[in-house]
This record gives structure tokens, C-alpha cells and sequence, in this order.
């Protein structure tokens, strides 16, 4: 069973670029249909899709995120990685890695690691 996790800095400052990995076990990210998403949950809220990448390396992006997002892949670790510059305190959220069939769409997911974003 494929499983998923989430590392990366606990604590950003403002302005800086807020960079996670996501290592993926018991299955491979190249594997035909699957797409890897990031989501995040901020406190008190609903769930927020990030983007992903697909098995064939193509990204996608939610339009409002586009412009500070990028997401990437080390195939030969396995690993997804997120980077999303210019944080401001509303970036404070849970950061999840998950797994799914289409984009912003998943049957698995991380446990999340919490990122806070503070001077």
C-alpha cells in the first residue's frame, strides 16, 4: 500500500520561499494515471488544492497559487517537492502530499506537517 510523507521547515519568515518534500513508498510516482497533489489546510478552514504533478511529469497549478508555485520530482528518490514563494502569515496551514487519478483528486494521502509562517 502506497504511503506518503510530508517533511519540511516547521517555521518560515515572511517573504521567504516555503519548500516540502513529499517521499513516496510502497509505489512508484512514475506509475501510468497517477497524479501527485499538494493541498493545504489552513486553521479553521477547508481544504485548499495547491497543484500536482502528473506520472508524466506535467504540472497544474490552481489559478490563484499559479504565479508563487512550483512543483517538482526526483524519480530516482521517489520524493515530490513544493516550493511556494513569497509567504505571508496566510500561508500558516497544514501541507499535505496525496495521491489520485486526476488532478485535485485523491484515495490517499499524507499525514501533513504543519507549516507556520512568522517573523
Amino acid at each position: 500500500q502506497v504511503q506518503l510523507q510530508e517533511s519540511g521547515p516547521g517555521l518560515v519568515k515572511p517573504s521567504q520561499t516555503l519548500s516540502l518534500t513529499c517521499t513516496v513508498s510502497g509505489g512508484s510516482i512514475t506509475t501510468n494515471s497517477y497524479y501527485w497533489n499538494w493541498i493545504r489546510q489552513p486553521p479553521g478552514k477547508g481544504l485548499e488544492w495547491i497543484g500536482a504533478i502528473a506520472y508524466t511529469g506535467s504540472t497544474y497549478y490552481s489559478p490563484s497559487l499559479r504565479s508563487r508555485t512550483s512543483i517538482s520530482r526526483d524519480t530516482s528518490k521517489n520524493q515530490l517537492t513544493l516550493q511556494l514563494s513569497s509567504v505571508t502569515p496566510d500561508d500558516t496551514a497544514v501541507y499535505f502530499c496525496a495521491r489520485g487519478q486526476t488532478v485535485n483528486s485523491y484515495n490517499y494521502r499524507g499525514q501533513g506537517t504543519q507549516v507556520t509562517v512568522s517573523s
